[in-house]
């Protein structure tokens, strides 16, 4: 795992106010393994990890083969399960990102294949929403089950300043522009945006490039297809970033500015920015350290539409979820599946991620979602994410570690003026 996708997870708290995202502890543990049982992989977290043990107990109660939970610190896990992987000690069910995490585990045939039992089995597919479960698949293959919360990225904007300036969150890329130059009028800063952290500015160029040529495009640079860098959409979207620089619209010093306390989202509460382009962690971030704010001042709404744009305005992008998958050479791989295929959608699991704040990537939860916590905005996040046409993971968890440390230093230098478009291409294509 790299060093900016650990960062970024830091502020994925779980929230007093009742809207978690990965409450991910910071140190040691595991399970007792002396203890009998195959295990069950998954990161430290007091929030769902008594979520994942009740599953786990209530499996084992009707089941010959029994499981157990083994959970690890953040920053130890990856290395971990690659040292495990095709050894006796490799858990049966595993804790993923999806995409480039588990890549390297399915070329060598070390995680069960679950397309077709999804298939055969229309109830457990479909209790699922679509664009969360393809979001992990890889070559249209599905290898992972959702089991958490959704976090797409959400633009957020400071509903006190709008209304005194009688104005409103665009809907389209003109009205985008205009709002900058009169927000810039009045001496607010338009966007929010934590510069010297370049995974910030990664949502600005995934969101333009889907909105211009659709989520092919990005699908065909993962793929690792030649010349993919070099689509137009992503030339018009890096040309779009330049032009929002210029204009002001991230102010002057956000290349000084960080994500955590006293950051962007500290500006943009105490308004000094008018809107902010963020993961739904921001939600729960700013009702833990803003709560006047979040409470009275903060609104929300999707990525606006670019007129000239071939994407599907109800795409997203972000973080689908995190998934489950079983090890391919595991002792009782049906037991395994069996297991997710049990409870992995059960009332009471999902039950207990509302409770605890997350919004599942599970069908027909609106009556649930209305009666939880800050139903507002788990009902927008729902929706949003069930009427998309496609939802994109964050390019940097999506692409192999190297090219996403590559991609993430050269869109920073394209922030800061150092490079153009065709800079970044070049950059990216020969992938140095």
């Amino acid at each position: 795992m790299t060093e900016f996708m650990l960062g970024r997870r830091r502020f994925m708290t779980a929230s007093a106010a009742g809207l978690a995202v990965l409450g991910l502890a910071a140190c040691g543990g595991g399970s007792d393994p002396t203890r009998d049982g195959a295990t069950v992989w998954s990161l430290e977290d007091p929030v769902h990890n008594p979520i994942q043990e009740a599953a786990i107990e209530a499996f084992n109660q009707g089941a010959s083969s029994r499981f157990r939970l083994e959970t690890f610190a953040n920053t130890a896990y990856a290395q971990r399960l690659r040292v495990s992987m095709g050894t006796p000690n490799a858990p049966s069910v595993f804790f993923n990102w999806g995409g480039a995490s588990i890549r390297s585990y399915v070329e060598v045939d070390q995680v069960a294949d679950l397309t077709d039992r999804l298939a055969a089995d229309a109830a457990w597919r479909d209790s699922f929403l679509p664009a969360v479960l393809d979001a992990g698949r890889i070559d249209d293959r599905n290898y992972g089950i959702p089991l958490r919360g959704m976090q797409p990225v959400v633009l957020f904007y400071h509903t006190e300043l709008f209304a005194e300036n009688d104005l409103r969150p665009p809907a389209n890329w003109a009205e985008l522009l205009d709002l900058v130059d009169r927000f810039q009028a009045i001496g607010v800063t338009p966007f929010a945006l934590a510069g010297s952290e370049s995974w910030t500015q990664l949502m600005w160029l995934e969101y333009l490039v889907d909105r211009l040529g659709g989520e092919q495009v990005f699908e065909r640079i993962s793929a690792g297809e030649e010349g993919a860098w070099g689509d137009p959409a992503m030339i018009g979207a890096l040309d779009r970033i330049g032009e929002l620089v210029e204009r002001g619209a991230f102010g002057t010093n956000f290349s000084s500015v960080n994500y955590g306390a006293g950051g962007a989202s500290t500006l943009f509460a105490m308004g000094d920015a008018a809107m902010h382009l963020m993961g739904t962690w921001e939600y729960p971030n700013q009702l833990d350290q803003q709560p006047a704010f979040a409470r009275d001042a903060l609104g929300w709404t999707t990525f606006p539409v670019l007129e000239d744009g071939d994407g599907d305005p109800s795409a997203v992008v972000g973080n689908p979820t995190n998934y489950f998958s079983v090890n391919s050479a595991a002792a009782d791989v049906e037991a395994a599946v069996e297991f997710l295929r049990e409870h992995m959608n059960s009332d009471a699991y999902v039950d207990a991620l509302i409770a605890a704040g997350d919004v599942p990537a599970i069908t027909g939860l609106e009556d649930r979602l209305s009666t939880s916590p800050n139903a507002e905005y788990a009902l927008f996040i729902y929706e949003m994410v069930q009427s998309a046409a496609a939802f994109t993971p964050s390019w940097d968890q999506a692409l192999p570690p190297e090219v996403a440390r590559i991609m993430l230093t050269t869109l920073q230098e394209v922030f800061l003026g150092e490079r153009d478009a065709a800079g970044f291409v070049e950059v990216l294509e020969s992938g140095t």
